[in-house]
């Protein structure tokens, strides 16, 4: 490994906080059986075996033992994207079989769920460990979005996991990763395999989360690595005075990000696009609310300003969303459109649209209709990370501030910056918090495994309490889970949770936006604090603060 910087080293002396229910001897203790929240009857005819499991908790057992009388093995995969606090899950999950006895062994498959069916594996000992405690990234043993749903994957991961005599595997991701794991664990469950299967809930877009999931790990720490720069950039915006900045943040299913980001720095403009859904607007609409907060300020002297806006909002236009289903399904089913020329491709999506759909198509700016058309992700979809709506709102506000002036509505000058924030964030060392959080969630997938369970998510919840106060468990992953219409089929899928209109982390936005719209009323959070008081350091992002009752 490269030399550690300063912080490196005095980070790696950061002992990570744990559930008290997890010190000593733990007992699980099993609640009501569970149902998935949408679809009932379909999920349970897709998962028979692992559908309908009791969520668990554990407390102390003051009388038990507090490990086991024979070692077993584990094995550990990153999947998806980064998110802060990966390797702290790692080290939970280490040092919870290591508690339970000291011979048990933990393997990491390489480069995601594909270093599975391909064999690529290396075994995590305490002194590698011991190199990535509380720090960013998943380079231990690297990440990938192999997906894991064919017999044939399944059968290759078995034959690695009866070689390495391993007892679990657990899996670090978000939805999509956790809804593998879910397959995974019915499958080995309805072949009568002796193999459990965890989940623990990564994603920093904030959207993996529930009654009983309060937060995906890595999202308190990215949010708060924005918030920093975005900070940066109000102060010298109000310094220089003469820039408005369109700031793309990550969130390409929800705008959890956003709404964070709001939260901690107070911008003049950020766009919510469950919002911009629920009150069906435009495009135009979103541009003339835009260009009205710059004339505003601009009457009162302020040529300058922020604007938020979330990575997926195009999918949340609703003419744009039927579009883009149409287009996903459509491209789907037509792999020849790859081999097409621009203008071909062009004329085929025209030709093969309903009539609404090529309407809206026809009327986009020709490079964000070509973005529409390019290379789908692994589940079919369109890349919205891709399409720079950043540049395409300033434009369109440009043009709208034009005609303003030419009425006499506009007096200011407008000139426009593009920022997208998105891989700044998603490997920093993590925050107090994720590395409390992210230990706890592997330290219980350790809990989760000793008691038998599979198919089940690492949950820790009571987040904003002191630590000692967190209610470790698990809950079934089917229990999130419903169907939806993926890459042309319907599938199940755990549900993506978005920003809730009418939960308190966007009343508390909603009550503000128009003061911050008009005034300057920039805060300016600053870097991560690792070292110094409580209250600097430890506290939890403003989204879970207002969640739990924050005012």
């Amino acid at each position: 490994m490269a030399t550690k910087s300063i912080l490196q080293q005095k980070r790696a002396a950061y002992q990570p906080k744990l559930p008290s229910s997890l010190w000593g001897a733990v007992r699980a203790v099993a609640g009501e059986p569970t149902q998935s929240v949408g679809n009932q009857d379909e999920i349970k005819a897709l998962f028979p075996n692992t559908y309908g499991l009791p969520e668990l908790f554990f407390e102390k057992d003051v009388q038990g033992a507090a490990g086991v009388s024979e070692p077993f093995n584990v094995g550990v995969i990153l999947s998806g994207g980064q998110a802060p606090g990966g390797h702290n899950v790692i080290s939970g999950i280490f040092d919870g079989i290591k508690a339970l006895h000291k011979d048990s062994r933990l393997f990491g498959f390489l480069m995601g769920p594909g270093g599975l069916v391909d064999h690529d594996y290396m075994e995590l000992t305490a002194d590698i460990i011991d190199e990535y405690r509380n720090t960013g990234g998943f380079d231990i043993i690297g990440s990938g979005r192999t997906k894991l749903e064919l017999p044939e994957q399944f059968e290759k991961g078995l034959e690695i996991i009866k070689k390495l005599n391993i007892r679990a595997l657990v899996i670090i991701g978000g939805d999509d990763s956790n809804t593998n794991a879910a397959v995974l664990a019915e499958y080995y469950k309805a072949k009568g395999e002796p193999v459990q299967v965890i989940g623990c809930p990564k994603t920093i877009d904030g959207d993996l989360k529930n009654e009983l999931i309060e937060t995906s790990f890595g999202f308190d720490t990215a949010t708060k690595v924005y918030s920093e720069v975005i900070g940066n950039i109000e102060r010298d915006c109000n310094s220089a005075k003469k820039y408005w900045h369109f700031i793309k943040l990550m969130g390409r299913s929800a705008s959890h990000i956003a709404l964070e980001c709001a939260l901690q720095t107070r911008p003049n403009c950020c766009i919510i696009s469950e919002e911009v859904e629920a009150k069906n607007m435009t495009l135009a609409d979103i541009v003339d609310g835009i260009a009205d907060v710059v004339a505003a300020r601009a009457a009162n002297g302020n040529n300058f300003g922020i604007v938020l806006i979330p990575e997926g909002l195009i999918e949340f236009i609703p003419a744009m969303k039927s579009l883009i289903a149409e287009l996903n399904d459509m491209l789907a089913h037509h792999p020849e459109f790859a081999g097409l020329d621009a203008a071909a491709q062009r004329a085929f999506v025209l030709n093969n649209l309903s009539k609404d759909n090529a309407a809206t198509f026809e009327s986009l700016p020709d490079g964000v209709a070509r973005q529409l058309t390019l290379d789908r992700d692994p589940h079919g979809n369109v890349q919205v990370s891709l399409i720079e709506t950043e540049k395409l709102l300033s434009e369109m506000v440009g043009k709208r501030l034009a005609q303003l002036k030419a009425e006499g509505r506009y007096v200011g000058k407008f000139a426009a910056l593009h920022h997208f924030f998105g891989y700044e964030g998603r490997c920093a060392d993590p925050s107090n918090f994720d590395a409390d959080y992210c230990y706890a969630l592997g330290y219980n997938a350790a809990q989760l495994i000793n008691c038998g369970a599979t198919g089940y998510m690492s949950s820790v919840r009571h987040l904003s309490k002191p630590s000692a106060e967190w209610l470790a468990g698990g809950i079934p992953i089917t229990m999130m889970m419903n169907m939806e219409h993926r890459n042309g089929k319907n599938k199940p899928v755990i549900r993506k949770a978005l920003v809730d209109l009418d939960g308190a982390p966007f009343k508390v936005f909603a009550s503000h936006r128009q003061e911050w719209a008009i005034n300057t009323c920039y805060c300016y959070p600053g870097p991560i604090q690792y070292f110094g008081p409580t209250e600097v350091c430890d506290q939890t992002s403003r989204t879970l603060y207002y969640e739990q009752g924050g005012e």
